[in-house]
Formats: structure tokens, C-alpha cells, sequence
């Protein structure tokens, strides 16, 4: 890979503060400086530019993970662009769904239904079959006697994929005061916590079910740490999680860990890695979406290849009806500058989640950006606003501050930012739209200070976020 020096340049030869970078791997940690360049800034800007620069360069470039040498190759995932679409059936399914009429009793039936409808969302994004899914299991909880907490639980999942969180929450809630499946209970609370924002009682309910030996305790406090900004502790227990998976060969748990360890290496740019996992997952399952999408992302943030990486998003597409893909493909052509591929890309997304209610709030915080990226502002506003109301979590008011600053009330979208982001999340693209916040208000040295950050998350943003952070 060809190293793109551009950015240090923009960066009108602060060298030190990316040397600094490079010695601060964790966030909070004392930032390392040479005394000589303490001691006297202003002194060693024109030794550095003039002097210096080669070996900041060096530096630069010996502090950025191992893989960025890393190429794709084609032949490792053709195979895999090129499998059939899933189906949206089995004997199985058939045989259960012959059990259920109208007034039907078939508890069992229901659930296994349940289960199947749920497969083939996930299998084709398609939001009818996670909607007949819901239908089955609320008339489950209806006529269960026993095992009605489980139930509720399947329910509260459902409405976690639809973003329904409170109502989730309601569930879950209820599902407890059964008694059974505690752990289970406390685990699906955890997670609950985490969608809205509660991160102190999250945190209790995640010390209510330590267990090392866990899969579902490992993975929870891995995201738990993700949150924190504790990326390598992260990594340290979905890579345990990941061995229990591997230990106990179920389909599943290995697909989930896979993709999942995959999107945390390439955020710590192992790259080759996190594409090596991506394409574990494929083998077991060939027609996974989301580890195509994980390549096609390697593919266009790593090697630059906006042209590859819409093949590979043409493919998904073919086969998986979720919306987000035409935003992906909106990004690649502004990437590639095609703004008619982009503008037809975005009119695709809009007209999925318009014209099919079903949706409801689960592309709301996609479309707060869609409509700041067509300059309707006041809608973007007020579905910020509601946005806050169902999910009060810093990216929801992240939106709502963004909103008010392109709204021109840059003092109010900064208020917002101080009390409820910063702090609290250490998310890239979170952080980004703090920095333009505080560069609207002429906070330079808090702007100086997060882009220092994003500029070691280019890959997790993006070319096109990587160019707005350098205009910072």
C-alpha cells in the first residue's frame, strides 16, 4: 500500500503532537514528549519542519499497526459473491408453519416459526419476515404457560432489532418477575442498558452474571470495554470468547464471534487479520452479509479501491434487501466522486425506508444524516429530537447536536456535546462531528486534541471522513 503523506502536511507541521501519538496507545495514559520540545515549542517548529520531518515521517509510519502492507485478493471471496440467494424456507419451517391456523394452540410450532423468521432477516434483510417473526411470538407469550420468561426474552430481542428499545425493556422487565432463566434475564438487561445510554446499571447487571467461562459473559464484557475505549481489553476477551466458540462448534456462536473479533482487529488496524476472520465466516456460512460487507470495507477504507468495493456491495444487494447497503454505496461514490451513483444510491435508501412502514425508528439516526446530506435541516432536528426520546444515548444526542449546529445554533449544538458525549463515548464517528462542533465555536486546542485521536481511526471512518478530519 502506498503511504498517502498528505495528511501530515495538513496538519501545518505540528509533528510533535502526532510523535506524542504514537507513545499513547490507551487513552488516559501520560502522553510521552521529549523535554526539548517542552520546553520550548515555538523554537523547535522551524527545527522540526526543517530538520526533523523525515524522522517524524519514520515515526509516523513505524507506530501504524502491522498489515498496511496488506492486499486483498479476489480469489479468496469470488466464490462467495457468487452464491444463491438465501431461501426463504425449509422442511422445517414448512412443517412447523402447517401446525399453526388461526386459533392454533401449537406453542412449539410458534416458537420454532419464530426462530426461522428470524434466520431469513438476518439472511436477507428483508423486514417482513423479522415483523412475522414478532407476530409469532407475541401470540407465544399469549398462550404460553410454562416457559413464558423465554419467551418474553425471544419477544424483547425481536424489538431490539427493530429499535424498539423501551418496549424491549418492558419485556425484559417482565420476563424477570417469572423467576426463570435468571442469567439469561440479566444478560438481555445488560444489553438493554447498553441501546439506552444506562451504562451504570449496565454495568451492575454485567458484575450480576460474571462467569468466565462464560460465551455470553465474555462477549458482553468485551462490547463493555469497546464502550470504554478500551479496545485491547476488548480484543482480549472476544478472542476467549472466540476460543468457546471454536470449542464448542456451534455455527452460530463461531459466526457471531468471527465477525465480530473481525470488526474489532480492523479497528485496531490488523487488517489482514480481520479479513482472514471475515472469510472463516464465509466458509461456514457463504452467504453471510456481513462479513461481505466487512470486506468490501477492507477493500475500499484500506486499499483505496472504490471500484472493487461496489462489486462486492452490487452482490450483497442482489441477495439482502437492508437499506443501510445503498448508504455504504452512497459513501463509495462520493468517494470515487460520482455524484450520480451517489445521488441514485441515496434515492434508493430513501425509497426503502419511506414507503415500508415497518421500519419505523430503525434507520432513524441513518436518516438524521441522510437529511442533513440533502439540507433539511428542520427534519433532521425534530427526528433527532425523537431519536433522543426513544434511545438517549450519546450517538442520539451526538445527532441532535450535529442537527442544531448545521441549524446555525452552534453555541446550543455544543452545550448538548459538553453534557452528554464527551466523556462518555470514545466512538470515532461520534468524535468527529464533536470536533466540527468545536471548531464551529473556535475551541481550536479541544479540535487540535480530537484530531489527533481520528487521525489513528482513518480506517474505521473512512477516505471520505479521513478528508473532512484533515480540513478540520
Amino acid at each position: 500500500m502506498v503511504l498517502d503523506l498528505r495528511p501530515i502536511f495538513q496538519l501545518r507541521f505540528h509533528i510533535w503532537e502526532h510523535l506524542s501519538n504514537c507513545y499513547e496507545k490507551d487513552r488516559g495514559k501520560e502522553t510521552f514528549l521529549p523535554p526539548y520540545l517542552i520546553k520550548n515549542n515555538n523554537k523547535m517548529k522551524t527545527t522540526i519542519q526543517y530538520i526533523f520531518l523525515p524522522l517524524a515521517i519514520f515515526f509516523l509510519v513505524s507506530c501504524q499497526e502491522e498489515g498496511n502492507d496488506f492486499k486483498t485478493d479476489k480469489k479468496d471471496y469470488d466464490q462467495f459473491l457468487a452464491s444463491k440467494p438465501v431461501k426463504a424456507t425449509s422442511k422445517y419451517f414448512k412443517l412447523w408453519d402447517s401446525k399453526i391456523k388461526s386459533d392454533s394452540m401449537q406453542l412449539l410450532s410458534l416458537g420454532n416459526v419464530a426462530g426461522e423468521y428470524s434466520r431469513f432477516f438476518k439472511g436477507t434483510g428483508d423486514i417482513k419476515y423479522l415483523k412475522d417473526a414478532e407476530h409469532s411470538l407475541k401470540k407465544a407469550v399469549e398462550i404460553a404457560a410454562v416457559s413464558k420468561s423465554g419467551y418474553l426474552r425471544a419477544l424483547s430481542r425481536n424489538y431490539i432489532s427493530q429499535h424498539r428499545f423501551k418496549e424491549a425493556l418492558e419485556l425484559a422487565e417482565k420476563a424477570r418477575t417469572f423467576g426463570s432463566g435468571v442469567k439469561e434475564t440479566q444478560s438481555l438487561l445488560f444489553d438493554l442498558h447498553m441501546e439506552l445510554g444506562n451504562y451504570d446499571l449496565a454495568n451492575k447487571y454485567l458484575d450480576s452474571i460474571q462467569n468466565m467461562s462464560d460465551f455470553g459473559y465474555l462477549i458482553r464484557v468485551a462490547k463493555w470495554n469497546d464502550h470504554k475505549g478500551d479496545l485491547d481489553t476488548a480484543i482480549t476477551f472476544m478472542e476467549k470468547a472466540t476460543d468457546k466458540a471454536e470449542s464448542s462448534k456451534n455455527r452460530g456462536l463461531l459466526l457471531w464471534s468471527y465477525t465480530n473479533l473481525a470488526d474489532f482487529y480492523g479497528h485496531a488496524g490488523r487488517i489482514e487479520d480481520s479479513y482472514h476472520l471475515y472469510l472463516k465466516a464465509l466458509h461456514i456460512d457463504p452467504q453471510n452479509a456481513y462479513a461481505k460487507k466487512g470486506i468490501a470495507w477492507i477493500v475500499y477504507s484500506h486499499e483505496r479501491n472504490g471500484k472493487e468495493a461496489l462489486r462486492i456491495l452490487d452482490s450483497i444487494m442482489e441477495k439482502n434487501k437492508s437499506p443501510e447497503y445503498h448508504l455504504l454505496k452512497a459513501e463509495v461514490a462520493a468517494f470515487l466522486k460520482d455524484d450520480m451513483l451517489r445521488v441514485q444510491a441515496l434515492d434508493d435508501y430513501y425509497k426503502i425506508v419511506e414507503n415500508n412502514k415497518d421500519y419505523e425508528n430503525m434507520y432513524n439516526a441513518y436518516n438524521v444524516d441522510f437529511y442533513l446530506s440533502m439540507d433539511v435541516e428542520r427534519k433532521a432536528f425534530e427526528l433527532a429530537q425523537e431519536e433522543v426520546g426513544n434511545r438517549p444515548t450519546p450517538e442520539s444526542y451526538s445527532w441532535l447536536a450535529y442537527s442544531l449546529l448545521h441549524l446555525g445554533e452552534k453555541q446550543k449544538a455544543m452545550e448538548v456535546i459538553e453534557q452528554y458525549v464527551m466523556g462518555v463515548t470514545y466512538e470515532p464517528a461520534i468524535l468527529q462531528q464533536a470536533a466540527e462542533i468545536y471548531k464551529a465555536n473556535g475551541e481550536k486546542e479541544k479540535v487540535s486534541e480530537l484530531k489527533q485521536e481520528l487521525m489513528g481511526a482513518a480506517y474505521e471512518l473512512g477516505p471520505v471522513k479521513e478528508a473532512q478530519i484533515a480540513s478540520l
